[in-house]
């Protein structure tokens, strides 16, 4: 059987602060501007932590509901005071946040070596398919998988089988790509093969005793590895 890829969406193919340009504009007339990158982090750190609590308590909801909560809070944390109407333009925003530069070119080397890619994604199938395409790069993969379709959110075991079961591929043959150490770790607890794109050169990998297959910087150096 024929490797398959499931490279993981929001963070790996698309990068999540690239609203800090609009958050910038919108905290200038606060003269916050340069509270924008902080911003961003701590709206992507809480979307996360909202959906592993939301998957804690079964209480699953489409993912944008834990991205529009995380804004609320991030904007109440930081004391922003954002009117509905900036935080409606912010969401939209999120769904045409653009894909990495190198995104384009690896997935077209990993395709002209006959490897199979998918999307595989916390988002829900119609966000993320409205968001690689808007990325220009949905036409490079097979398919999207989401966790919408178990209402379950990774790191849960129940959607990396999900994966296998939508691709009918074997654990042996099946990678997850993510820049997420929870969800390669997940992905390798549930008999995956995992490569961990570590985007900030720094950035530690959680001391759990499960490492991803391989380490990588960027994408194009995971199709110089697995194409």
């Amino acid at each position: 059987m024929a490797t398959v890829l499931a490279f993981d969406v929001y963070g790996t193919l698309i990068d999540t602060h690239g609203v800090v340009a609009e958050l910038e504009q919108r905290l200038a007339g606060q003269d916050r501007s340069d509270l924008a990158p902080e911003f961003s982090r701590r709206w992507r750190d809480k979307q996360l932590e909202y959906s592993f609590r939301r998957g804690l308590m079964g209480a699953y909801v489409d993912f944008s509901h834990c991205t529009r909560e995380a804004l609320e809070f991030t904007d109440r944390a930081l004391q922003t005071r954002f009117s509905e109407t900036d935080k409606d333009h912010l969401m939209g925003v999120y769904a045409r946040l653009p894909a990495f530069p190198e995104a384009s070119a690896a997935l077209d080397r990993l395709a002209e070596a006959g490897v199979r890619c998918v999307a595989f994604s916390n988002g829900s199938r119609e966000a993320v398919e409205g968001l690689l395409a808007q990325a220009g790069i949905r036409e490079r993969f097979e398919t999207v998988v989401s966790v919408d379709e178990v209402k379950r959110f990774k790191p849960d075991p129940a959607v990396y089988a999900h994966l296998r079961y939508r691709l009918e591929s074997e654990p042996g043959d099946t990678w997850l790509i993510s820049s997420n150490p929870f969800d390669v770790i997940g992905a390798r607890h549930a008999g995956l093969h995992a490569a961990w794109v570590r985007r900030t050169p720094d950035a530690p990998f959680d001391p759990w005793g499960i490492e991803p297959d391989i380490t990588v910087s960027d994408l194009d150096a995971l199709a110089e590895r697995l194409g």
